[in-house]
């Protein structure tokens, strides 16, 4: 491909991806409600996507498309009724379209089936309703299938409105003009006071403060884009399983950091899944609770506390404590008399890797696999996991999430010639270390306030050598997992960081998740909350939760 017709085909790729989800979504209506507005809605969409497909060469997808046109027609003349077998393969239509211009299928994988059947069964369908043309013998879905075509690698793209682009604009101008403003005076130093730099200073440093302001609202994304393949989601298990499930959202206004919204969609995948797979019975099990034979399945998003918090809540059965405990003993989570009484434990037992209740393995669930995946990805994010859950009556994942990953409120603290940046939203307080805990070692105890609080100094964690200063502090970091202390030569404040990414050196090291740049130009590592916590956890489980 051509370096033109790259960028041409990264621009269609762009477009594809919003017309197959608006498809998706046009099709889901058209099941719930059949009707001229919403058929002339699909038609509308598969006539645009055919069209910017045939424009770049894409004749498969332009192929699939035309039948699929073919067949919205039987439907409008009603030559073909809509059930729920046809709106399966409608919705597999969307997914074989994504995959013939190399993109990726929104459904569950192990529902899905490959473009070639689909297409196949479609001109099936048409072939099965309406005569064959007599004048060449064959419909022209029964043609010889060209190559598959192969997508040009896709580039990540945001759609940004034109009024923020203009204020952008005028910032950089103003920060210009500031910038010549102060630089003037610096060179004529003489003929201004200590005082008028400083004000010529702060007011460059404002303007620089609205233009990252409004950088980072550019990267902001209505977290409705995230949610909408769900609905599809739930409908297929749900007819998979025999179940009938209401989906409900709210909050699809609510906008995040892009990639915020980019790197959730796996953890709330594995959510909804086991919502409908374990969490939601079978109609016969909840009438015979006295239940609606109708489960309801929410995901719901809110701002709180200068976070996003997203919620999947179902009102289904709720955990099965008892089997939950009975199978952490089995794997030697927990001893013969430990009885967990709250919902944080029985959490922390269910993320564990390879965890599972249930009793056979099936395609959706089983393993052990998924809710380690959420625990994972969300504190990739710098997040936490809560759930509450009522016997009989439901369970709700609650998901905190910062609202960027680029910038975040940092803690600064120095150990040797090396300084640290601890996020601000996992420091809980900062104390003096004991003198009696002033001697070498990794790790230690202190009693904070009648409780025994394992700490780590950070000086024999990373192997910096030289000796410690007569008085350490300790700083009481913590999150959903417990909490621990770092011990720290220095505590040097608070304040805005940007975070950069590890270098090829120093990624994978336990206890790293970033690094930032200081004012003089010196690199700080960022700390890895969970990963230290963790250290803490294996060294002395009994003193960060008690049993």
């Amino acid at each position: 491909m051509t370096p033109e017709l790259e960028k041409v085909h990264a621009v269609f790729l762009a477009e594809a991806e919003e017309q197959l989800a608006t498809l998706e979504q046009d099709l889901l209506a058209l099941e719930r409600s059949f009707g001229p507005e919403p058929l002339q809605a699909v038609f509308r969409t598969v006539h645009t996507f055919k069209g910017g497909a045939a424009s770049i060469g894409l004749t498969e997808a332009v192929e699939l498309a035309h039948t699929l046109e073919d067949l919205l027609t039987l439907l409008e003349t009603r030559a073909v009724v809509l059930h729920a077998g046809l709106g399966s393969l409608l919705l597999q239509a969307v997914d074989a379209l994504r995959e013939r211009v190399g993109l990726t299928p929104a459904s569950d994988p192990s529902l899905s089936l490959p473009a070639t059947e689909v297409h196949g069964l479609l001109a099936s369908l048409v072939k099965g309703a309406r005569p064959v043309d007599s004048a060449t013998g064959a419909s022209s879905q029964e043609r010889a299938e060209p190559a598959v075509e192969t997508a040009a690698p896709r580039e990540h793209t945001l759609r940004v409105a034109l009024h923020r682009l203009d204020k952008m604009l005028d910032l950089t101008g103003e920060i210009a003009i500031a910038r010549g403003r102060l630089a003037t005076m610096l060179a004529q130093a003489h003929r201004y006071t200590p005082q008028q730099l400083l004000e010529a200073h702060r007011e460059g440093d404002r303007l620089y403060l609205d233009l990252q302001e409004l950088v980072m609202k550019v990267r902001m994304v209505p977290i409705g884009r995230t949610f909408q393949p769900f609905a599809r989601t739930v409908r297929d298990l749900s007819l998979n399983m025999d179940k009938q499930v209401r989906w409900e959202v709210s909050g699809e206004d609510v906008e995040v950091d892009t990639t915020v919204a980019e790197l959730i969609r796996d953890p709330l995948t594995h959510l909804v899944r086991n919502a409908v797979d374990h969490g939601l019975e079978t109609p016969e099990a909840r009438m015979a609770r006295g239940k609606d034979p109708t489960g309801t399945l929410a995901i719901r998003a809110f701002h709180e506390a200068g976070s996003i918090v997203i919620q999947v809540a179902d009102d289904g059965a709720g955990l099965n404590r008892e089997r939950i405990i009975a199978r952490a003993r089995t794997l030697g989570m927990l001893g013969p008399e430990e009885k967990p009484d709250d919902d944080g434990t029985l959490l922390r037992l269910i993320l564990e890797p390879g965890f599972s209740t249930a009793e056979r393995i099936t395609e959706l669930s089983g393993r052990g696999v998924g809710m380690d995946v959420v625990k994972r990805n969300v504190e990739l994010l710098r997040g936490t996991v809560c759930v509450e859950s009522t016997p009989g009556q439901g369970t709700t994942f609650s998901l905190r999430l910062p609202l960027t990953l680029s910038i975040i409120e940092g803690f600064s603290v120095a150990v040797g010639s090396e300084t640290y940046v601890i996020p601000l939203e996992n420091v809980l307080e900062c104390v003096e270390l004991p003198v009696e805990e002033c001697h070498p070692g990794r790790t230690g105890f202190v009693n904070l306030r009648g409780s025994a609080l394992p700490y780590v100094r950070l000086r024999e964690h990373f192997g910096l050598g030289g000796s410690a200063p007569s008085r350490e502090n300790l700083v009481v970091i913590g999150n959903g997992r417990g909490v621990v202390g770092l011990a720290v030569d220095t505590l040097l404040g608070q304040g805005q960081t940007v975070i950069k990414p590890l270098g090829k050196f120093c990624q994978g090291l336990p206890g790293l998740s970033g690094s930032t740049l200081l004012g003089d130009g010196r690199v700080a590592l960022i700390l890895d909350v969970p990963a230290l916590l963790q250290q803490a956890v294996k060294t002395t489980p009994s003193a960060v939760f008690p049993a």
